[in-house]
Parts: structure tokens; C-alpha cells; sequence
């Protein structure tokens, strides 16, 4: 049974950082292409971040719209997939899921305030 389970969301001011964890379980996750999407409120999901898995190298691709302050990362042997986020703005805030396939996360909300 595939689960996906993200934490590390929570209120930062503006300027600040965060690092997203999807503690992955269930599928072979050094075998899997691994995403990071978000959903502000009131908006529709959107892609953010990409990473192909172990056997492809590990090549990530990150969303223009958050300008490189955003990285995508995996520790295999831990099945955890990271999104670490700097230089927060209040249009980052939304709910981040992780994605494989056709399977997702309940999310983590990061709220960007001052």
C-alpha cells in the first residue's frame, strides 16, 4: 500500500525558511520519479518541483515561478523526499503535497506572514 506522508509546513514571516519532508512507504522509492505540487487558497494545484529517481540520476527541475529560492532533494535510503524553501513570500503559502504517480499526500500547510 503506497503512502505518502509530508511534514515541516507551518508560519513563517516573510524572509524565513522551511524544509518539507514525504516520508515515502508501500513502492520501491529509489526506483521512483518523485514531485512536489502546491495549492494556494482559493487556487488550483501546481507543479513545483521534479527529481527522476536514483537510476536516472537524480535530475531535479524546479518550477520558475519560485526563481531558484526552492530545492528538491531524496534520501533514499530514508524513502523521504525534501523541498527546501528560502526566502519565503505570502504567495508561497499553500498546502504542499508530494506525488508519485497517481498517488499523493495529505499535504502540509505553509502559511508566509508578517
Amino acid at each position: 500500500q503506497v503512502k505518502l506522508v509530508e511534514s515541516g509546513g507551518g508560519s513563517v514571516q516573510p524572509g524565513g525558511s522551511l524544509r518539507l519532508s514525504c516520508v515515502a512507504s508501500g513502492f520501491d522509492f529509489r526506483s521512483a520519479g518523485m514531485r512536489w505540487y502546491r495549492q494556494p487558497p482559493g487556487q488550483e494545484r501546481q507543479w513545483v518541483a521534479s527529481i527522476t529517481d536514483a537510476d536516472d540520476g537524480e535530475f531535479t527541475n524546479v518550477t520558475p515561478t519560485v526563481g531558484g529560492r526552492f530545492r528538491i532533494s531524496r534520501d533514499n535510503p530514508k524513502s523521504t523526499l525534501y523541498l527546501e524553501m528560502n526566502n519565503l513570500r505570502p504567495e508561497d503559502t499553500a498546502v504542499y503535497s508530494c506525488n508519485f504517480q497517481s498517488y499523493w499526500g495529505k499535504g502540509t500547510l505553509v502559511t508566509v506572514s508578517g
